[in-house]
Order: C-alpha cells, then sequence, then structure tokens
C-alpha cells in the first residue's frame, strides 16, 4: 500500500532537522573556541616583589663595614684605600641585596651588578690574568669581597693611562663613572659632562667619610 505524501514528507523532514543537528554538533566540536585569546602575547610577568627581609637586608648594608676588604684590595692594588671606599659611598645609592639584585637583571639584563655597580663587560674585561679569573658576574651581588676585588683592579687598569689637571684619584673616579676613554678626553682637557661632574661632586662630598669610614678598626 502506498505512503501517504504528507506522512512521507514529514518523515524527511525530521531526517533533515536530524542531520542539520549532527552537522551543528560536529562543527563546534572542530572550530577552536576563543583564538583570540588562544593568539594573543601574554603580558611579562613583573620581577617578583621583595620579600620583608631582603628589603631589611639591603637597608643593612653600610660601606663602611667592608673597611677591612677595602684596605687589603687597596694594599693588593696600589689603589688609595680611600678612593676605593668613596666610590662604594657613590655606588651606594640603591638597595644591594642579591635578590633585588638579581630580579632586577631578570627586568632590565643591561643593570650593573654588585656594591661597586660593575657592568659584564667590564667585569669579564678586568678578571683576566687575575685569580678571580673563573668566577662569574653574576656572583657580585652574592660576593661583596669579590665587587671590592675588581673594582680596586679596573682602578688599577684604569691608572696605567695619564696626567692631567685632576688628581690621580679624582681622574681615576671620573673614568669608574664614565670609562678609560672619557677618562683620557678628561685628561686631555676635555670638560666632563653633567652626569661625570655630579659623580665627582658626590665624591668630593663622600671624601671625607670615606676616609673615616677606611680607618675603621684599623
Amino acid at each position: 500500500m502506498a505512503e501517504a505524501p504528507s506522512r512521507r514528507w514529514r518523515r524527511w523532514g525530521t531526517v533533515l532537522v536530524f542531520a542539520l543537528a549532527l552537522y551543528v554538533i560536529v562543527r563546534a566540536a572542530d572550530t577552536p573556541q576563543d583564538t583570540q585569546s588562544q593568539s594573543r602575547p601574554r603580558p611579562a610577568a613583573p620581577p617578583p616583589a621583595a620579600s620583608p627581609a631582603a628589603a631589611a637586608a639591603a637597608a643593612r648594608y653600610d660601606p663602611a663595614d667592608y673597611a677591612a676588604q677595602v684596605r687589603a684590595r687597596a694594599r693588593e692594588t696600589g689603589i688609595s684605600a680611600q678612593l676605593l671606599m668613596a666610590i662604594l659611598y657613590n655606588e651606594s645609592y640603591k638597595p644591594h641585596d642579591p635578590e633585588l639584585e638579581w630580579a632586577w637583571q631578570r627586568y632590565k639584563p643591561g643593570a650593573a651588578f654588585g656594591i661597586a655597580n660593575m657592568h659584564r663587560s667590564t667585569f669579564d674585561d678586568v678578571k683576566q690574568g687575575r685569580d678571580f679569573v673563573d668566577r662569574r658576574w653574576e656572583d657580585l651581588p652574592a660576593d661583596r669581597d669579590l665587587a671590592i676585588e675588581a673594582e680596586a683592579w679596573y682602578l688599577h687598569d684604569l691608572a696605567a693611562h695619564w696626567p692631567a689637571a685632576y688628581t690621580r684619584d679624582e681622574l681615576l673616579a671620573l673614568g669608574y663613572n664614565a670609562g678609560p676613554s672619557n677618562m683620557l678626553a678628561f685628561a686631555r682637557g676635555a670638560t666632563p659632562g653633567r652626569q661625570a661632574r655630579s659623580y665627582l661632586q658626590r665624591l668630593h662630598d663622600n671624601w671625607s667619610e670615606a676616609g673615616t669610614s677606611v680607618a675603621r678598626w684599623h
């Protein structure tokens, strides 16, 4: 017996609705849910916050506590102990806690390290032929004697270069701050820039305290 046309159309309509629903489900399963959020780069993580203990350790730093190391490295390199100490005072404008310095270096790779604020390229140059040649620049924040040793030898190397209108110690301090090529230019009569003049003024301001500190417990 032949099937009524209306019943046949209803059955095909049901099949079509089921097929369409199945197609929609399959397409949804294959489609990424949020392509924009997946491709959007995540912002860089901020440097870790310093712990209260790290902040307290940084606050306790006093260059005068390292007078013995300064005198020892001064004798070893032939550099004025008062100059070494005065530069440490000049460079004490920021916290010197190892955890803080390592965290900051991850945020700013070009930062200087250690209580003498030495850059990687300077440390890698000055350690050549020295007894700390196997040490790494990354060691400076945690090893303050190494920082003083590298500072002293860098000044020793700078001392090989000049005569000038400045005293030997002044010129060495300018070289420590501005580099050997600028130091030679100052020795030949070039006028230091604002930053170098400010550094020299701070050296003068710190000179008396540095002398007192380096004589402590002597």
